[in-house]
């Protein structure tokens, strides 16, 4: 199997492309797996979380509300047997909150999707895959994927169906 070189950069030109990427990558990853969403506000970091628990709920006939975490600073789902939680660490000043709010232990058994990862510190987990978005002047958003050849692995057949972009 030929392996993508991590990182990549892909482009998205539309929300329709963001939320693919989001339901393709959802479909590799399961509990153990982090996530971690980069990027300033309104790069599509939330459409992408979003669109990733949305189609993983379906997959068990489930449909739900999914609010972004920024006040609540965490939201978890029920996909079936898999635990999904979905953080937004904005508001977060140390990394301790990190721990005071369970995350550590999700990283070990849930699919985690965290937002403004910086506030991690040294507890990001190594074989996380990171994601930075940035939003393009014409619309959509480009994101680079980066981690251990693990993901590179898994990513393989889901970057080739997408447009390459300069980082």
């Amino acid at each position: 199997m030929n392996r993508p070189t991590l990182p990549v950069t892909l482009a998205l030109p539309s929300e329709e492309d963001t939320a693919t990427l989001a339901e393709r990558i959802g479909a590799q990853a399961g509990p153990g797996d982090v996530l971690l969403l980069s990027g300033p506000i309104g790069a599509g970091k939330t459409h992408f979380a979003r669109a990733l628990i949305r189609a993983r709920l379906a997959e068990h006939g489930l449909v739900e509300d999914i609010p972004s975490p920024t006040f609540t600073l965490v939201q978890s789902y029920e996909a079936g047997p898999l635990e999904i939680w979905h953080a937004d660490l904005y508001r977060l000043t140390h990394p301790d909150e990190v721990v005071e709010l369970g995350l550590t232990d999700a990283f070990e058994t849930a699919l985690c999707l965290v937002e403004w990862p910086d506030r991690l510190g040294e507890l990001a987990p190594p074989g996380a895959l990171r994601l930075d978005f940035a939003a393009l002047p014409e619309g959509g958003h480009r994101v680079t994927l980066s981690g251990d050849t693990a993901w590179a692995a898994r990513l393989a057949g889901i970057v080739k169906d997408f447009t390459h972009a300069e980082p």
